[in-house]
């Protein structure tokens, strides 16, 4: 639940990722000089359109980093740096049975292509014959091999979600004969394949699940193992998590990869729901220069595990300004209160060792990192069981652990956030029906997280820009509730609406860039709207 709501989880994670020599973040290399700066001629069609010296971004390479791409001429917020076609798609790693061409779940009972047998949501169904869904070359590929077989003869959920893992791995494979262009460009991509190897669990995992099924259950001798882990790696290393509502796929795009990461990035991106074309675009102001990074982490989690998780995912240890920083810049999203003085924030004394002590900073109490890590896996843990769309139940969470978890804590903001976007939507709940007290519950939190959010992904973040939607509603219905009962007069209910004026403009803003048809986009539309409508009452009361 931390991680699957107003953010794609990365994506989490995630999402996006690094080439070769490319091992740490941004900010892990502020003393390295960078050492030469050129043109990356990305192999998207939109991308050809222009002339590479026109292009807002340009690939510099350092001894530490590898390549990675910097700002072109200075870059405002809302600019689009990168539009992507995809490289290369296939279902996400749990998604069970889906539909090949448009990844959206399917039934037991659905209809099947007819030249190779898989399951579709129908022969209209938009990626069917598309480059970014069910291709001609895959039906013809898996006609014949036969590789239908597989799903009739699965024996569980768990067997089918393996077949569905080995897709987009088979799809990158195709690519060695029927496109070189595109298989080149993949080839240029990191694996990793000397650390993976060292990682008994996840290469002896990988040689079960995909390469002994591609090779010796579907009969694709013609690749060697080399060659299918090299794919493994370079889909764990590089993809982005995409999809829209139910739709959920792994991709890889030609420039987008070449992003670094930093756990307090200057951009964010959107695909389109049904190409999945990717936008790059900048959340903040990107100097001249400037590396442009994006996040490989989830930005509501705190720097030991997200440290954690970029080491086994990415594999490569964080050592941006964020994680370098205790109070991860103010905001003390990892922090405990103290047990013993209970006045002071549990930290880390060293965040770039895993290892060190945490330690309060008013009375000096000590508690080690493995405690910590016990800890916070157990709080976690609780609060992904719990019902996501109860508002009793997270309350009761808050509550339980209000003088355990620094306010600012990650969980405790999940939870927040999550309580942001229930207040107002559910039986009983329905924003016009909330009473006074749920109001200000409501404005709080939202304030709570936006708060941080401001703090670990700044601009026009697609986070900000939903927090914002949910902050304007209880703030108006308060003031105008107020107004009516005589409890504030015209000029506070003014300034008070002047604020609800700024946050619909601004997330208004941010969110009409989300892809059509997408949450998001209904909420940028309901922000117009509601923005419209103020104005006139706006005008009223100047009257």
């Amino acid at each position: 639940m931390p991680q699957n709501q107003g953010q794609k989880k990365k994506k989490h994670h995630k999402h996006h990722h690094h080439d070769k020599n490319n091992n740490a973040s941004t900010s892990g290399d502020s003393g390295t000089e960078i050492s030469s700066i050129g043109s990356w001629e990305s192999s998207s069609d939109s991308d050809k359109k222009n002339n590479n010296a026109n292009l807002p971004y340009s690939v510099a390479f350092s001894a530490t980093m590898g390549r990675f791409l910097v700002a072109a001429r200075d870059l405002k917020p809302g600019d689009i740096i990168i539009q992507d076609q995809t490289l290369i798609i296939g279902p996400a790693t749990d998604g069970g049975l889906v539909c090949l061409g448009c990844y959206l779940p399917l039934p037991t009972r659905t209809p099947k292509c007819l030249g190779c047998g898989w399951p579709l949501c129908s022969a209209k169904c938009p990626g069917y014959r598309q480059k970014f869904g069910h291709s001609s070359s895959e039906c013809s590929f898996l006609r014949q091999h036969r590789i239908a077989d597989a799903l009739e003869r699965s024996t569980g959920q768990t067997e089918l979600k393996q077949i569905y893992e080995c897709i987009l791995p088979l799809r990158c494979l195709i690519l060695r004969d029927a496109d070189p262009k595109r298989w080149s460009i993949l080839m240029d991509m990191e694996s990793h394949n000397g650390v993976r190897r060292k990682l008994p669990a996840l290469w002896n995992r990988n040689q079960e699940v995909i390469v002994n099924r591609l090779r010796n259950n579907w009969g694709l001798k013609d690749f060697s193992e080399e060659e299918i882990h090299t794919v493994c790696g370079v889909i764990e290393v590089n993809c982005f998590e995409v999809g829209h509502n139910e739709s959920r796929a792994r991709a890889l795009y030609p420039s987008a990869f070449l992003l670094a990461h930093d756990c307090r990035p200057n951009t964010t991106h959107t695909d389109h729901p049904v190409t999945h074309e990717l936008h790059i675009r900048a959340t903040t102001p990107i100097a001249k220069g400037e590396a442009i990074t994006l996040t490989y982490a989830y930005t509501l989690q705190g720097t030991l595990k997200r440290r954690e998780h970029l080491q086994e995912g990415k594999f490569f240890w964080c050592c941006c300004e964020r994680c370098t920083d205790p109070t991860e810049f103010g905001t003390f999203s990892s922090a405990l209160t103290c047990p013993k003085c209970t006045r002071g924030a549990i930290l880390a004394t060293e965040p770039l060792v895993q290892t060190a002590d945490w330690k309060c900073r008013e009375c000096g109490y000590i508690v080690s990192a493995k405690a910590m890590n016990i800890l916070v896996d157990r709080i976690f843990d609780e609060l992904e069981s719990l019902d996501v769309n109860s508002i009793e139940n997270l309350e009761e969470f808050l509550d339980k652990y209000r003088n355990v978890l620094h306010p600012n804590h990650y969980l405790s903001i999940s939870a927040k956030y999550s309580l942001c976007q229930l207040y107002g939507k559910f039986e009983g709940y329905l924003i016009r029906d909330l009473t006074a007290k749920d109001l200000q519950t409501k404005e709080t939190y939202c304030r709570d997280v936006l708060r941080v959010v401001d703090h670990l992904e700044p601009g026009m973040s697609r986070l900000r820009g939903v927090i914002m939607y949910e902050l304007h509603a209880p703030i108006m219905i308060q003031a105008t509730r107020q107004y009516e009962a005589k409890e504030i007069n015209a000029e506070e209910l003014r300034k008070r609406l002047m604020e609800v004026y700024h946050l619909l403009k601004d997330s208004e803003a941010i969110l009409a860039i989300e892809p059509e048809g997408s949450q998001e986009q209904t909420m940028a539309w309901a922000a117009k709207f509601a923005l419209q409508r103020l104005k006139k009452s706006l005008t009223k009361i100047n009257k």
